[in-house]
């Protein structure tokens, strides 16, 4: 039996360690509170698959930090390991962040309980250190690594094999190619054999076109009688520091009839509207190799039909198990030109629009652009005879959206919808109908329903609220994938991270099936220069669990209001107009706008009706809930990586003092645009506004003149509030009672409409931040209030994890 299928048949860590100790023949064996200790290698392990490689090496270093401070005796190496996953690290590597006295980590308590802190730092600093392993597709190079670095002190370096051949001959162009002293790119090729088919000092092969010789220590190339010298040595001792020569055996005369592949790749062929860049085309393929096994670009045909100039395809060396389709001619020209792929069927073709019947069913016949040999590759795949790949960059475009991340292979973003399979293929998928991406895979699925799908996208059809009745249909199971900074993509605006994922598809629908979904799926996490920088979970729960819908929105009546744009400024908008009319028993209005981090920041309280819309009347019934949302909303810092994250319902009873400290939060958050004014025009007439959310009476403050409503006051009255938030409200009070003691000039009282007493937090704030600037009064200090704030955000933001809100 494997050691997979041993770890497949574990039922508890104990059996997983027992699993590795025997497949690895280790010797000398301790279990303490280091999982596996043998003198060369300490491990830890993991039953089942849910932490990353990231948070176990965060724990093993743990152990290795407390032994150095112990003076204890360090291994040389480190591995980690769980159910379907290993990866090995030289401990060296993590010695300088351990002994560096300038870097201060907080570690926790113990191994399991490592902070966010630790594991933060810790991935940022191995993530290109460790080599990892699939123990399903590449068990025996794992144990063969294992050994080695037991028995020779040494992780072996990587093969150069048929499916990393053209992400290595590029590397090599970089490191090494460029080096050689007045050679010409049309030979790099040449170089290239006789440095590969070599292990430094004999050739594996006579008669190549180029020789491999030595000058000194120093090699040189020998071609057409020339001798050709390498400039800098740097790059041609990091490149064989990473790959191993000569090639196996049984590669090498496969290499050799690659050859035809090997141009190399000139970034700036490729470049058109958001093409997929060459550093993130390789970790793809560093993933299809990892995920598909060591042989996928001999085993598997590969259709990209929204290709562009090809630059996917530019690291593939098999081009005759390639079909490559684009929506425009002009591109398939520039392809030919270039000498692009070759040996690959290039063509145009309209993936969303043609052979689309009136039905949905998809005819070949319409248009016989489809080549008959991809027809017969789609019949042998959906036959279970052929391994077909789907491997692509579909456009991004959503109904109304100006925004596209993929290739050149553009449509227009107005009507999105209205391609003809989003027309008639798309009626059991919802609104994933409004998104081209997803018009791709659903049409994949229909076509080629056994395929496996690779594909970079965002992460709205894995979490999106909107992508729900998509997720209950579509029918998967999720291999792998990683995650890397929009940024990486030229062109892009935004922060958000852009997701490549593969997909095994199959040839039922999830309603006939017991095939879900997944729950969650866990992605390798690329900086926007593909650093590897840790790990990231994405999460699909079903739409009675999002937080939009936790609570009930209040019905509008007929009394009609004033729509506002801000605080105080009336709306101007003419169409989609919101909020005319008021509800029954409403204090103010709370918009809030979807329900991912994305659009977080769309959440602000009014007085009167936001002319957007999108959120709640707000009353005394629901107002502490809301203040809940608003703050969960508010308080975590947008990142690129968390931009799509879900908000959820919280997963337990809320303590009243977790609530009372979010209506404080709130009340006095810079979004808090509750405001009182009078004489505000709009749609021919004069308006006012109320403020109900003071929480202090005319007398606290220095008010001369009556406040239209106390109701915070009353509402506030009896709660208890926990020390963080009493101290706010104290400094909030002092900022409130120095506005009272202040003149403002004309210009500042007519801007902020400061026309009433009951004025808002808003304008309080705006009006002495004003002041300030002016420069002809003694400025005002926020610095106490401000330093108080802090204090209640940093208590409540680890709430919103602990009670569930976010994951």
């Amino acid at each position: 039996m494997s050691l997979f299928e041993k770890l497949q048949n574990a039922s508890s860590e104990e059996d997983v360690k027992d699993a590795y100790i025997r497949a690895l023949h280790l010797k000398g064996v301790q279990r303490n509170l280091v999982d596996i200790q043998t003198k060369e290698v300490w491990f830890e392990a993991k039953f089942g698959s849910k932490k990353s490689l990231y948070e176990m090496f965060t724990q093993l270093l743990f152990y290795i930090h407390r032994a150095l401070k112990d003076g204890e005796y360090i291994p040389p190496f480190l591995c980690v390991v769980d159910s379907i996953k290993a990866a090995v690290m030289k401990t060296d590597v993590a010695l300088p962040l351990l002994q560096d006295k300038s870097v201060h980590i907080k570690w926790g308590k113990s191994a399991s309980d490592v902070t966010q802190d630790a594991l933060d730092i810790v991935s940022q600093y191995i993530g290109t250190h460790f080599v990892s392993f699939n123990i399903e597709t590449h068990e025996s190079e794992f144990i063969e690594t294992m050994r080695n670095a037991i028995e020779k002190g040494e992780i072996i370096r990587t093969q150069i094999t048929p499916d990393n051949l053209k992400q290595v001959f590029d590397k090599w162009v970089e490191m090494v190619g460029k080096e050689i002293v007045n050679a010409e790119p049309e030979n790099y090729a040449e170089f290239f054999y006789a440095d590969v088919m070599s292990d430094g000092k004999v050739s594996t092969h006579e008669h190549l076109s180029a020789e491999l010789l030595h000058k000194g220590n120093k090699p040189i190339f020998l071609l057409n009688g020339k001798t050709y010298e390498i400039a800098s040595m740097d790059g041609y001792s990091q490149f064989w520091a990473i790959y191993d020569r000569p090639p196996k055996e049984e590669f090498r005369s496969y290499l050799l009839e690659r050859r035809d592949s090997l141009i190399p790749v000139d970034e700036r062929t490729f470049k058109g509207a958001y093409y997929t860049p060459l550093n993130v085309v390789d970790k793809a393929y560093d993933l299809l190799e990892k995920t598909l096994g060591s042989n996928w670009q001999k085993d598997y045909y590969v259709w990209d039909m929204c290709c562009g100039v090809g630059n996917l395809e530019a690291k593939h060396s098999n081009h005759r198990h390639l079909f490559m389709s684009t929506l425009d001619q002009e591109d398939v020209n520039i392809m030919k030109a270039a000498k692009i792929c070759v040996s690959a069927e290039r063509f145009q073709y309209d993936y969303l629009n043609d052979d689309i019947t009136d039905n949905g069913t998809i005819d070949y016949s319409l248009t016989n652009k489809i080549p008959q040999t991809l027809q017969n590759v789609i019949r042998d795949a959906n036959e279970g005879k052929k391994k077909l790949l789907v491997l692509i960059n579909p456009p991004y475009a959503e109904v109304g959206s100006a925004f596209n991340a993929s290739s050149k292979d553009n449509t227009a973003k107005t009507g999105v919808n209205k391609t003809r399979f989003g027309q008639y293929g798309m009626k059991e998928y919802g609104k994933a109908s409004n998104e081209l991406f997803t018009q791709f895979v659903a049409r994949i699925a229909k076509e080629i329903p056994n395929a496996t799908l690779a594909m970079f996208s965002t992460l709205k059809y894995v979490n999106s609220q909107t992508m729900e009745v998509f997720r209950k249909q579509w029918c998967a199971q999720y291999l792998g994938g990683f995650v890397v900074h929009s940024k990486s993509f030229e062109g892009l605006k935004g922060n958000f991270p852009i997701g490549f994922l593969i997909w095994k598809t199959f040839n039922v629908i999830a309603k006939q099936s017991k095939c879900m979904f997944p729950s969650e799926i866990s992605c390798e996490v690329l900086d926007k220069s593909t650093n590897p920088i840790g790990e990231k979970k994405f999460y699909n729960a079903p739409n009675e669990r999002y937080l939009a819908t936790w609570i009930d929105r209040p019905e509008p009546n007929t009394t009609e209001i004033i729509p506002l744009k801000n605080a105080i400024s009336p709306a101007t908008r003419t169409t989609d107009l919101r909020c005319k009319f008021w509800s029954d028993d409403a204090i103010g209005y709370m918009r809030v706008n979807s329900n991912d981090m994305q659009q977080a920041n769309d959440t602000s309280l009014f007085s009167s009706g936001y002319s957007g819309g999108h959120g709640f009347y707000v009353n005394s019934e629901n107002l502490l809930d809301l203040a809940v949302i608003y703050t969960v909303r508010k308080i975590i810092p947008h990142t690129w990586l968390n931009d799509r994250d879900q908000f959820l319902q919280p997963n337990c009873e809320l303590p009243e003092e977790f609530k009372n400290d979010c209506l404080v939060w709130m009340l006095f958050h810079g979004s808090n645009l509750t405001a009182s004014a009078n004489d505000l025009e709009w749609n021919g007439k004069k308006w006012s506004i109320v403020n109900h959310f003071i929480p202090f009476t005319e007398e606290e403050v220095g008010a001369s003149e009556r406040f239209e409503s106390d109701f915070m006051v009353q509402y506030m009255q009896g709660k208890t509030f926990s020390a963080e938030a009493q101290c706010v409200l104290d400094e909030g009070r002092k900022i409130w009672a120095t506005y009272f003691k202040q003149t403002f000039n004309h210009k500042i009282r007519e801007e902020l409409k400061l026309n009433r007493p009951d004025v808002g937090w808003y304008q309080i704030r705006q009006a002495l931040k004003t002041q300030n600037e002016s420069g002809n009064s003694v400025p005002v200090s926020f610095a106490a209030f401000e330093s108080a704030y802090k204090a209640l955000s940093e208590k409540l933001r680890p709430q919103v994890y602990q009670y569930g809100f976010l994951k």
